[in-house]
């Protein structure tokens, strides 16, 4: 079974998927999320990235933009992650007639700082079909119901 067209992502409240659904003018994807230099070695807090993210998309599912914003590193993790927090909240309150809820978007990728942000075909990774959300690390496969694994 290939990846559909479209992807079904369940919204969990109070969970990896709390700050996803509908809009105005489409759906959206919102995550305080971390990225990790390969080779970080002893010193990684320093190289664990903190960002807010809100990823937008049209009705049916197309990519239409997104914010990516560098809160700080794991060097002062609470603080990052907190400021993180309040710049997503505060993008979710100015999107118009928001509503929490299950979305389903296609693939899509945008690079920020080096990293890819975005939900991406790695099939060829896992030898089976299979997306990835980025760099939230969650993952899509058979039967595509929305469900996901971390």
């Amino acid at each position: 079974m290939a990846i559909p067209e479209r992807v079904p992502i369940v919204h969990e409240p109070d969970y990896r998927t709390d700050t996803i659904g509908s809009y105005d003018q489409g759906q959206f994807f919102g995550s305080v999320t971390a990225t990790l230099a390969m080779g970080a070695g002893d010193d990684w807090a320093r190289h664990k990235r903190w960002y807010a993210v809100l990823h937008r998309f049209d009705r049916d599912g197309g990519h239409t933009g997104s914010e990516i914003w560098f809160a700080g590193t794991s060097e002062q993790e609470q603080a990052s992650i907190d400021s993180a927090r309040k710049r997503l909240d505060a993008w979710l309150a100015e999107l118009p007639g928001r509503e929490f809820g299950d979305i389903a978007i296609r693939l899509f990728q945008v690079e920020a700082d080096g990293e890819v942000f975005g939900l991406v075909d790695q099939s060829a990774d896992y030898d089976a079909d299979h997306a990835e959300f980025l760099p939230d690390e969650l993952g899509f496969d058979p039967p595509w119901d929305g469900e996901y694994d971390t």
